[in-house]
């Protein structure tokens, strides 16, 4: 632990300003309110906060909504997936939880990680190995019964892609997962909430168990924000999600069940080839 803490505090600090990368450009922008904050954004739109001190701060809602999936699984450490991941976060709160987790971090845009490596000492995560390939190839590519968790917060911008969101995808990450495994998606959706009840809808269809996290005012779509889809072969601990989703400083609700069915409302799921329209926020959202 002593080596650790002092390799940690002869890492360089992260310098501020606008980076490069393959899609385009990031911005690296440090918290006033906390001195070891810092807030990666692309085209305006926050892609992942980390606090390099203290990995289980957890800044953004829907962040601390998966955090309080991954709290009610059972303890011990995890084999997990992540697709598309920013700069990390839920890597670092995990490892400083459970301890002696493993991490495979999927991500297409090679700069982007170097990036997170120089800047925001990835390289003190872990048992963590990272993967520059698409969640599509690098699903395809992972054994099966493999992992304990996987979770998919993949966003081009503030855009979902598709090709993450169809049922043919949903069969490969069943398969990657391990009878009790559980999968956890980031959606982002607004007013009647077209596309979160396809992707639910979706996940049903190939997972048993599912519930849906959200904000109340998300969950009405009266406004544009994330919903967290939780699902698993098994069953999922409910009653923790539900206390934790009301108790929590997100203030959510958890709908399963009956609840879930009347969510989807009859809508059909994703497959490869369709025509679906991606949700774009309002553009004052992130002013």
């Amino acid at each position: 632990m002593g080596d650790r803490v002092g390799k940690r505090k002869a890492e360089a600090t992260p310098l501020p300003g606008r980076y490069p990368v393959d899609s385009g450009e990031v911005e690296l922008l440090r918290d006033l309110d906390r001195p070891n904050g810092w807030l990666l954004s692309m085209a305006g739109v926050p892609q992942s906060y980390v606090d390099l001190e203290d990995p289980t701060y957890l800044d953004f809602e829907y962040v601390r909504l998966m955090a309080d999936v991954i709290d009610a699984i059972e303890d011990g450490p995890l084999d997990v997936v992540h697709v598309g991941a920013g700069a990390c976060t839920l890597p670092r709160y995990i490892a400083a939880v459970r301890p002696g987790s493993r991490h495979i971090v999927v991500e297409p845009d090679a700069m982007l990680v170097q990036l997170v490596r120089d800047q925001l000492h990835l390289r003190s995560v872990p048992r963590l190995k990272v993967r520059v390939a698409d969640g599509r190839s690098a699903a395809a590519g992972l054994h099966d019964a493999s992992a304990d968790l996987f979770i998919l917060d993949a966003f081009s911008g503030a855009i979902m892609p598709l090709d993450l969101a169809t049922a043919e995808y949903m069969g490969d990450v069943a398969r990657v997962l391990k009878d009790s495994g559980t999968l956890l998606v980031n959606i982002a959706d607004g007013k009647g909430l077209a596309f979160a009840r396809r992707v639910v809808a979706t996940v049903r269809g190939t997972f048993r168990h599912v519930a849906l996290m959200a904000d109340p005012g998300v969950l009405r779509g009266r406004r544009f924000g994330n919903l967290i889809v939780a699902a698993s072969p098994a069953p999922l601990p409910l009653q923790d999600l539900i206390r934790k989703a009301a108790g929590g400083l997100t203030q959510a609700r958890c709908v399963y069940e009956d609840g879930l069915v009347n969510f989807v409302a009859g809508a059909a799921p994703i497959r490869d080839g369709d025509s679906v329209v991606s949700p774009v926020p309002p553009a004052a959202l992130f002013e």
